[in-house]
């Protein structure tokens, strides 16, 4: 009986074709957009995550503003910063500028950064030609330093800068390697800065302290706890004054971006789910309208003995058959938008399965909620009252 019913169920939606599609077509367009929206936004999101991460997910970074008795970070400080747990290196830095010269050749305004042995070990991709600082060059304030690409090119153009020596502000460093080229456009872009061992640059720079450091971890899980023995070291340092510093745990970072992500995806999934809504609506509409064609079919049916529970159920089959139907057309739809948007964008299309089982399974649930009504109606109508309406 219930194989009959499917059967009717969907002879009944094919017999009228027009009127089933304008019926649908609701629920494809909030399938479509749910599906296209979550994809969409997962994609950029995990693009954006993705880059954070980059920036370093396992390590603590420490601002140092100073206090009337302290204005930064000493060796002894940056030492027992080493000895947190769970602390795999510090990298100190110093930034200035000045002038570089090379054969005559003079460039002006040039970035000077004092690194050590551990940025390059973390960054491992940094170093194109040559050498990366070593424990030895910060040791014995060694003046060498590694340069940009923008200055190989304007100073060395067709020749290996390796082993030359340059001028910095009319000191002699020797060029132990060359960094790798990087986007001109980003804030953090390396082509025009020469990086020399942090302790050289302490008293090139005639700074007595750092002002900023990384601080590495084994895993990324013990940020928080690396963070909270940071913070202690700090206001040891810094004698409780919480102005003196400040520290940007990347982990944290991440993990709001996550959230606050997940709360957009959520809210344009709310928001694509009004379409639904309003395709359950025409349900809801064809459906009674179907009810009142085919009353005298009803009152012939019953008459003949079918059952209330046999009438609602062939209608309320073919309310879910038209939102499953709806569900799958768009199911298809938002998929293909989704593809062509993250194409254009550049980022990731990150299809779900919950995101299918989601949009699939809201269009079978309004299917079954807004056609509850109309098949609850077609079976409670009396025989004969509905034979005297033909």
């Amino acid at each position: 009986m219930m194989l009959e019913n499917i059967k009717m169920s969907w002879m009944n939606i094919a017999h009228n074709k027009m009127r089933s599609f304008l019926t649908i077509l609701g629920i494809v367009i909030g399938v479509a957009s749910i599906i296209a929206l979550i994809t969409i936004v997962k994609g950029a999101t995990g693009e954006v995550t993705e880059q954070m991460s980059s920036l370093g997910a396992d390590k603590v970074t420490v601002q140092v503003q100073g206090t009337p008795l302290k204005k930064g970070l000493l060796e002894s400080d940056i030492g027992e910063l080493e000895k947190i747990e769970h602390v795999t290196g510090v990298s100190p830095t110093l930034s200035g500028k000045t002038s570089i010269s090379y054969s005559k050749n003079v460039m002006e305004d040039i970035s000077i950064q004092g690194k050590n042995q551990v940025h390059f070990r973390k960054n491992e991709d940094l170093v194109e030609e040559g050498r990366a600082i070593n424990k030895l060059d910060i040791e014995n304030k060694n003046r060498v330093v590694l340069i940009g690409s923008g200055i190989e090119k304007e100073l060395f153009w067709g020749k290996n800068p390796v082993g030359e020596n340059i001028q910095i502000a009319g000191v002699n460093f020797q060029i132990i390697g060359t960094l790798e080229e990087s986007d001109s456009y980003s804030n953090d872009s390396t082509n025009e800065t020469v990086v020399m061992p942090y302790t050289t640059a302490m008293g090139f720079l005639q700074a007595g302290s750092v002002s900023n450091a990384d601080i590495y971890m084994d895993d990324p899980k013990n940020s928080d706890e690396v963070t909270g023995s940071v913070e202690k070291a700090m206001n040891q340092a810094f004698n409780y004054k919480d102005e003196g510093y400040s520290i940007m745990n990347m982990g944290d970072m991440i993990s709001s971006i996550n959230d606050i992500t997940g709360m957009m995806t959520l809210m344009l999934g709310g928001i694509a789910s009004i379409s639904l809504v309003v395709g359950g609506i025409g349900i809801m509409n064809m459906m009674l309208v179907s009810v009142t064609e085919r009353t005298a079919e009803i009152g012939l049916r019953k008459a003949l003995g079918a059952e209330p529970k046999r009438i609602q159920q062939q209608f309320l089959f073919e309310s879910v058959f038209l939102s499953l139907v709806g569900g799958l057309i768009g199911l298809g739809a938002g998929v293909v938008i989704a593809f062509v948007v993250c194409s254009i964008m550049g980022t990731s299309f990150a299809l779900s399965a919950s995101t299918i089982l989601l949009a699939v399974g809201f269009s079978a649930a309004i299917g079954i909620l807004f056609g509850f009504a109309p098949a609850r109606k077609a079976s409670k109508l009396h025989p004969i009252d509905a034979l005297r309406s033909n």
